[in-house]
């Protein structure tokens, strides 16, 4: 039902009223006549013409009059009072885009719910006493436009519908279509929008509706943001607009949106018809603003006219409460003139200038946008974001962008950090040491003056406030209010003076004297700092500040990489945070230009790195579309330096990924059998199941397949094989799926043979004969592995050479590895081997200033040895078993 309203009214209401209106009319007609006779006969026939069967003249003009004054008129002054309170809520932005209509808001829309139900009534009413009268379309258009901004969109789409389809009047259909557009455009229904304005662009509209289209039609392009369009519509209806339409919003908008699209020129005009408008103060105050900022800046003298007009509105009273926005767009101003620390001192200026928070936060968002991008300096930048997202509006341009930005900066504090801290001490580290302390002198003079500057500051702030005592007192009677004015119950003031301090001082333990200029002496000096002379104050600020460099030089010398490995540290550092600074640029922020100078970096600093491949791999996509020259440079060099890489086969073939998952399941149903086989016992089958899957090439299944192989091996072959494959495993694939199921397994097999061992304790056996092991135990970190391996092997062609002989190498624990020489199939081979290469090894210049253990074992003894790691225990045994019964 299109009526939701009955309300019962008494008849007495409009007999009074329509009599009323009847005299009116014959006074109009000058056919009034005061006589009793003439009014009785008034009040007869006004009540005889009160029936809706009536279609007479004066039952119509009865009708109509009570429907258009008695109905319509109230409805429609409802409705006006709805309308502006949805006008008084709008809450603008003068940086962004006005809005030209305000959107329908379901919460608002409960402040005014009486007056809209209101509306509805009275028209509801008028409609069931005067079903008749030419104002029943009218009445059902109010009815229509309270449910609009009732936000209850459904119904009003039907009202407005039923307007349109039974209304016999042109221009009434064709406002409730436009009525119609607008509840679509604000229940989101975008494509409905579009059927009916392009219904509406093919009828012949009078003036206030052609009016009403172009504003409805330019409406629905900004909630698209479509402004190009949006701009066509508002210009096109500015020959239409009258004074009760608000022309200068109109004409600020347009201006705003041509200054958005660049064309500055015709964004000046706009303003200037603004203000000859006589605008509100507020938009005439803006449109200033932003006509210097789209001013002509053809040398600089325009720019000097620029910064006087600036100036000139910051001197003018009536602008107090703007002075913080002037200041943001001097700010701008001078950031577009390339002018940083200018920008960044008038965005300070604005973030003190006043209390509207969306200012506020938009200035700390460019002070650290600027020390983001340009100055690269991210510590303060990340104070500035994390201030400017405490206040910024959500309905901010690109606010996802920017709080993305603000998430990972932490991470880029890090990084650069890192970046900047290792190459410091790498350049230090190369000076000799005249040159460091000369370099650590001149930081410290550097220090003591910024802390000389900063005491400066501080005092000249103390002599201020205490030559404006009333000032001072206003500012402390607010701070004990607790309100947001007061500096620490301000999140955002107290995060920028958190990094200020820490940039100046660094990171001070909380405790009392924290300057360390400050502290009292060391070494038992005492003073009276209110008796002591001059003299004797000074010297323990001397000694303090002696102290503080020797603290300084020793810390950083502390921290210099004087070894090659602590070089080769360093350089690791960096060139892992050059590798993650490129991914958050390119993955988190789609910052491609400054992704792309990070990974050049790692390209460039460290040839042979571990992320080439997939550094090359990423430069090739940043560079695909923008320069692919440069682009096929990057994927040449990653093919011929690592073809075998799987970024290189995804370059060449974007559908590996694809055709690898099809791989996959191949071998998640060869899995499926060999599995099957392992668990019947068929260890032979198995294997071959599993060697057929693994031949297919390298997918993600790969470590599940390797996994079962392992298993295999810990029932054909001895423990030892089994526990050390699976420690390979899990080195190999330490984030995989599965790793943590191989971490369990090589657990549970340690445990086990632990709780055996401690059963039977450590016991090697005595073996006479057997198949024995040569075995050197050497030390992981004096890198032995190659050379003795190469010497082995040597030895064994010389000496050895019909045995065969086999040489390789077993990590033993986390500070000795093993090179073996297997398998010596007596007891007297084995002695004979131990023997010579003893005497051999004594001759080595290459091998005898390193400490290391030789000996020989059984293959039964081995087993022991590997799983209980008693090294010096079995060296123990060896001496007792095999060197006494020699000497």
């Amino acid at each position: 039902m299109i009526l939701s309203a009955k309300v019962d009214i008494p008849a007495d209401y409009y007999i009074d009223y329509l009599f009323f209106t009847f005299v009116v009319s014959l006074v109009r007609m000058r056919l009034f006549v005061l006589s009793r006779y003439l009014s009785v006969s008034a009040v007869v026939l006004c009540t005889a013409a009160c029936s809706i069967e009536q279609n007479t003249i004066t039952s119509n003009f009865f009708h109509n009059t009570a429907a258009h004054y008695n109905g319509y008129f109230y409805a429609r002054e409802k409705i006006r009072d709805v309308e502006k309170v949805i006008l008084k809520s709008l809450d603008d932005d003068h940086n962004q885009v006005l809005l030209l209509f305000p959107q329908i808001d379901t919460t608002l829309a409960k402040s005014y719910a009486k007056e809209t139900e209101e509306a509805i009534k009275m028209a509801s009413i008028s409609i069931q006493r005067h079903p008749n009268s030419k104002w029943v379309y009218q009445n059902y258009l109010m009815v229509g436009m309270a449910r609009l901004y009732d936000a209850d969109f459904p119904e009003a789409i039907q009202t407005f519908k039923y307007v349109n389809t039974k209304s016999r009047d042109a221009n009434l259909r064709h406002e409730a279509l436009l009525r119609l557009a607008r509840t679509f455009t604000e229940y989101q229904e975008y494509a409905k929008t579009e059927e009916t304005l392009l219904f509406l662009s093919k009828e012949k509209l009078n003036r206030h509706n052609t009016k009403r289209y172009f504003l409805e039609k330019a409406y629905y392009h900004q909630v698209r943001n479509d402004y190009d369009n949006m701009v066509r519509n508002l210009t096109l209806a500015d020959s239409l607009l009258s004074r009760h339409d608000r022309k200068s919003r109109i004409y600020f908008i347009v201006g705003q949106v041509y200054q958005q699209l660049g064309f500055g020129a015709e964004a000046y005009n706009y303003y200037q018809k603004c203000l000859a408008t006589n605008p509100e103060y507020e938009i005439e105050f803006y449109a200033r603003l932003n006509m210097a900022q789209v001013a002509r800046l053809d040398d600089s003298r325009d720019v000097r006219q620029v910064r006087k007009q600036f100036n000139k509105l910051l001197a003018d009273t009536k602008n107090a409460e703007f002075k913080d926005k002037i200041y943001f767009e001097l700010g701008e101003f001078e950031r577009k003139q390339n002018h940083q620390p200018e920008a960044i001192a008038n965005y300070k200026l604005a973030t003190k200038a006043g209390k509207n928070k969306r200012i506020q936060s938009n200035a700390y968002l460019r002070i650290g946008e600027l020390y983001f991008d340009s100055l690269r300096k991210y510590s303060l930048a990340k104070a500035y974001y994390d201030s400017a997202m405490s206040g910024l509006p959500k309905e901010t341009k690109n606010y996802d962008q920017i709080q993305k930005r603000q998430q990972v900066l932490g991470d880029f504090v890090k990084y650069t950090e890192t970046i900047q801290l290792q190459d410091s001490l790498l350049r230090m580290a190369a000076m000799d040491s005249t040159a460091l302390q000369h370099l650590l002198d001149s930081m410290q003079q550097a220090k003591e003056k910024q802390q000389a500057l900063a005491a400066g500051k501080k005092k000249k702030r103390a002599a201020t406030a205490s030559g404006n005592s009333s000032a001072n007192n206003t500012f402390l009677a607010t701070a004990t209010t607790g309100t947001s004015d007061w500096y620490f119950g301000n999140p955002s003031a107290v995060a920028l003076g958190q990094s200020e301090f820490q940039r100046i001082w660094g990171n001070i333990a909380l405790e009392d004297n924290w300057r360390r200029s400050g502290k009292a002496a060391v070494g038992g000096v005492t003073s009276n700092p209110v008796a002591s002379t001059d003299a004797t104050e000074a010297a323990p600020a001397a000694n303090d500040k002696t102290l503080e460099t020797k603290n300084l030089a020793s810390a950083l010398f502390a921290q210099l990489p004087k070894s090659e490995k602590q070089k080769k540290e360093a350089l690791e550092k960096i060139e892992t945070a050059y590798f993650k600074l490129g991914d958050l640029f390119f993955l988190q922020l789609n910052e491609r230009t400054n992704a792309a100078e990070s990974y050049r970096q790692v390209i460039n600093r460290f040839p042979g790195s571990e992320y080439e491949p997939e550094v090359l791999y990423k430069l090739y996509l940043i560079e695909k579309e923008r320069d692919p020259a440069r682009a096929a440079q990057y994927a040449q060099q990653l093919q011929q330096a690592h073809p075998q890489s799987m970024f290189t086969r995804v370059m060449l073939n974007p559908n590996y990924l694809l055709e690898t998952s099809a791989v996959a399941e191949k071998q998640k149903n060869i899995y499926a059998e060999a599995y099957a086989y392992f668990q019947s016992g068929n260890l032979r089958s198995a294997q071959e199941k599993v060697n057929e899957a693994l031949a297919l090439g390298e997918t993600g299944f790969v470590p599940q397949l390797e996994l079962l192989k392992i298993l295999i091996t810990g029932k054909t072959e001895d423990v030892t094989r089994y526990q050390f494959e699976l420690a390979e495993f899990i080195k190999k694939y330490p984030d995989g799926s599965v790793t943590p199921y191989a971490n369990t397994l090589l657990a549970a097999s340690k445990n086990l043979l632990d709780k055996i061992e401690k059963a039977r304790g450590i016991r090697f056996t005595q073996h006479n004969e057997g198949t024995y092991y040569f075995i050197v135990a050497h030390k992981v970190a004096d890198k032995l592995t190659d050379r003795l391996t190469a010497a082995l092997e040597l030895f064994n062609n010389q000496r050895f050479k019909d045995k065969k002989l086999k040489t390789s190498n077993l990590v033993f624990d986390e500070t000795h590895a093993l090179t073996m020489v297997s398998e010596l199939p007596s007891r007297a081979l084995a002695e004979e081997y131990f023997a010579q290469f003893k005497a051999t090894d004594a001759q080595r210049v290459t091998l005898s200033s390193y400490k290391f253990d030789i000996f020989v074992i059984t293959k039964d003894n081995f087993q022991t040895f590997y799983r209980t790691k008693a090294l010096d225990e079995y060296l123990t045994f060896f001496d007792r078993t095999y060197q006494k019964q020699n000497q």
